[in-house]
């Protein structure tokens, strides 16, 4: 099969261009001049030079492919028009091309993200496919908006939209300062109450992509692909210090703080050319209480479990930086 990846050369889209190569199928990237190939070097992906942003630039990395695995997209931008720009407009794009030169494709996967759906309300009750969006931030509404456009195509592209939670993995730089601070002996979590979420690791994430890609049932349907079970934060930190052989000093910090830090970090940033990592918005996200999902469909429909668990995983994860030399 010939399979197309957007966002190839990031975190998830390289281990799913791994997957492809170990299945046999001949993969595609889609590049810019500007694009780090590190986790692409050596292998044997076509390289295709375009940018999602630019319609013309996508014929030639979707001509008479068999699947599109959409990842690519923008998860920090300075004002709305720039998540808009990267993840609606960069779609509608990706589909334009797909119907017009891939006649014979079998699946538009599109990866959304937990966040178009929104927190859940409560721990009992977490988000499921059928729940009226909620998004709280311009990312998640632009999130959104991508799977609108994809819906919109209806009946003349064969399309699935995957909505990952929080993710961890090798590869990862997000999640990775996270293991930093822990690597330092700090653990800060946000609030003094319990929060929960949903967690899962890369190889999951992955399995459950090509299982709704390859699913006869699946096509125009939407699936939550994430972790069996929800984790609390001193959980994850006690477990991943414990893995890291620390003695870790805890500090919670209050969610007004927390608001703080983040609308002076997003006043230097205007004045700057890059977004900052922590805005508002990014201060709302992190001081939910649940970001939690069902996994019930994806089950049901696609024969989806998670395999990876949380002790496994980190260890696994931590191992992998530690080799690289991210940790000591």
């Amino acid at each position: 099969m010939k399979i197309a990846i957007t966002g190839a050369t990031g975190f998830i889209g390289s281990h799913l261009a791994d997957t492809m190569l170990a299945a046999g199928h001949e993969v595609r990237a889609l590049v810019r001049g500007s694009s780090n190939l590190r986790w692409l070097e050596g292998k044997d992906i076509r390289l295709v030079r375009g940018d999602i942003r630019d319609a013309a630039s996508l014929e030639d990395f979707v001509r008479d492919v068999d699947y599109i695995y959409h990842i690519a997209g923008v998860v920090k931008a300075r004002d709305r028009a720039g998540y808009f720009d990267g993840n609606v407009t960069a779609t509608e794009n990706m589909l334009r091309a797909a119907e017009r030169f891939a006649p014979s494709l079998h699946r538009f996967l599109y990866v959304s993200s937990q966040t178009a759906a929104g927190p859940s309300r409560s721990l009992d009750r977490p988000v499921r496919e059928d729940d009226e969006p909620r998004p709280i931030t311009t990312y998640g509404e632009s999130k959104i908006a991508a799977e609108k456009a994809v819906r919109a195509t209806g009946d003349t592209l064969p399309w699935t939209i995957v909505r990952p939670p929080a993710m961890y993995g090798p590869r990862d730089t997000e999640i990775f300062i996270y293991f930093q601070a822990i690597a330092r002996r700090l653990n800060s979590m946000i609030g003094f109450d319990e929060k929960r979420l949903s967690l899962l690791h890369a190889h999951d994430l992955v399995r459950g992509m090509v299982l709704a890609a390859e699913a006869e049932n699946s096509v125009g349907e939407t699936y939550f692909i994430s972790s069996e079970e929800f984790y609390s934060w001193p959980q994850v930190g006690s477990l991943t210090a414990g893995i890291m052989n620390r003695r870790v000093l805890t500090l919670r910090l209050p969610h007004a703080m927390v608001y703080t830090v983040a609308a002076l970090a997003q006043s230097v940033a205007a004045m700057q050319s890059k977004p900052a990592t922590l805005n508002l918005e990014k201060a709302r996200d992190i001081t939910q209480r649940y970001w939690t999902c069902d996994i019930s469909k994806a089950k049901r429909d696609l024969g989806y479990r998670q395999e990876v668990g949380l002790e496994e995983g980190i260890r696994g994860t931590v191992e992998w930086y530690r080799a690289q030399g991210w940790l000591k």
